[in-house]
């Protein structure tokens, strides 16, 4: 069962087929340069490590770790670090290129990487997965740094596996580098405001959708799959600004009340009893029954795939606001456009937790450390203005959003690329 969910758990829909894929659309879109399509199709650095690691018992195993470095012309790299037994070199790259566009479409400073290693950290220790994690970062103490590529948590690493990548790094070079990965304890250089900044950015662009489509926020009904951290932060911030939750699911199953669900008492009943499933005063729907109900918004905020063509024709929400990566295949969008329901992208929605990772490298590249209001404000005015540059595009183009993100996104790169030239 652990290994099940694992599995599950890992999926966000990424491969590198569809990353490729995307580009070229994006590419025809904006009429990309071909020489330049050739570079950006290719990652700059793929590097692959052996990490051997001594285990409780006494005996070795060696892991299998992987970094992708997509592209630098903007600055460093920047990604996720994942521990997952299925873990392959071609997810890694397709993660890179996708994060290279995310950080694009929300204008900072960065390209994409991506890391994994290959394991299973359900089946290891505190001390097997911290001496493993060492050695990773020892094997690529060369090419990563503050400078060169930023590490973060992603599927099964967290904040006590970031520390711990601090240190290490750390411990080579001679001096604290707390700038070297974000996503660490706020003892160690951490930023005020990263636990909801995924969550955050997702309210905002869909408080930005209603307003374009002239819907009101209060007695507006929102639905979300996936209560999970970014489920849960969405609901109840976007439920602070007037509209309210009607349904909720986890991979057990899902609750309905069409009179309004509380977010922080759901919140408080999914700790207690693991699963949203039978908070009181709610029927119980399944995850496809969620997707089909009468709502103003629905907000897809675990797994991806989980759209498809199969229930994109039973959506009744006006907003699809993705909050987890890759949930919409492409034949449902193509499905959704026909329909007229209004996709926030997963590219632009969810982009939120990189915005505050940047402003936890900046912080920690300066000694000087912000309040969370000044995280929060800093937060909106990125989202708000990626938001309407996306919508322009979109207008412009007469296409819709997740291509007009991609547009936005890929023409961003190209122009640096073209900037600086090929060396030598």
């Amino acid at each position: 069962m652990a290994d099940e969910m694992l599995l599950k758990e890992a999926n966000d829909g990424a491969s590198l087929a569809s990353a490729l894929m995307q580009l070229d659309h994006a590419a025809k879109l904006i009429g990309l340069d071909e020489s330049v399509h050739l570079k950006l199709a290719q990652p700059k650095r793929v590097v692959t490590v052996s990490v051997p690691t001594r285990m409780d018992d006494g005996t070795f195993k060696v892991f299998t770790g992987y970094r992708a470095q997509h592209n630098m012309d903007r600055g460093p790299c920047k990604g996720g670090l994942r521990y997952h037994p299925d873990i392959t070199l071609d997810d890694v790259i397709a993660l890179s290129m996708l994060m290279t566009w995310k950080c694009a479409v929300v204008n900072i400073p960065y390209g994409g990487a991506r890391g994994g290693i290959i394991c299973n950290p359900k089946a290891m220790s505190t001390g097997e997965l911290m001496r493993m994690t060492r050695r990773y970062t020892t094997e690529l103490v060369e090419v990563i740094g503050p400078e060169k590529d930023i590490q973060a948590p992603d599927v099964y690493t967290d904040e006590r596996v970031m520390g711990w990548i601090m240190d290490t790094y750390s411990m080579q070079k001679g001096y604290s580098v707390p700038a070297v990965v974000t996503g660490k304890p706020i003892s160690l250089g951490g930023s005020r405001g990263r636990p909801s900044a995924t969550g955050r950015g997702v309210v905002v662009t869909i408080r930005a959708a209603m307003e374009r489509l002239g819907m009101p926020m209060k007695g507006a009904t929102f639905a979300v799959q996936g209560y999970g951290s970014v489920g849960s932060w969405t609901a109840r911030l976007l439920g602070d600004l007037g509209p309210w939750m009607v349904a909720a699911s986890d991979s057990q199953g899902g609750c309905y009340n069409p009179d309004g669900i509380s977010a922080a008492e759901l919140l408080a009943h999914k700790r207690e009893t693991g699963s949203v499933v039978d908070f009181p005063g709610t029927d119980r729907i399944t995850n496809e029954e969620l997707f089909a109900l009468d709502c103003d918004v629905l907000i897809p905020a675990a797994l991806g795939n989980v759209i498809n063509e199969g229930n994109a024709g039973g959506i009744k929400a006006k907003i699809l606001a993705e909050g987890a990566n890759s949930p919409t295949t492409r034949e449902a969008q193509a499905i959704l456009n026909e329909r007229g329901i209004f996709v926030v992208p997963d590219l632009l929605a969810n982009a939120g937790g990189v915005v505050v990772s940047y402003f936890e490298w900046v912080q920690g590249l300066q000694a000087y450390f912000w309040s969370e209001a000044e995280v929060n404000e800093q937060l909106e005015a990125i989202m708000v203005r990626a938001f309407d540059r996306v919508y322009a595009e979109h207008e412009q183009r007469n296409c819709d959003m997740r291509a007009a993100a991609m547009a936005v996104a890929v023409g961003c790169v190209a122009e640096a690329v073209k900037m600086r030239g090929i060396y030598p």
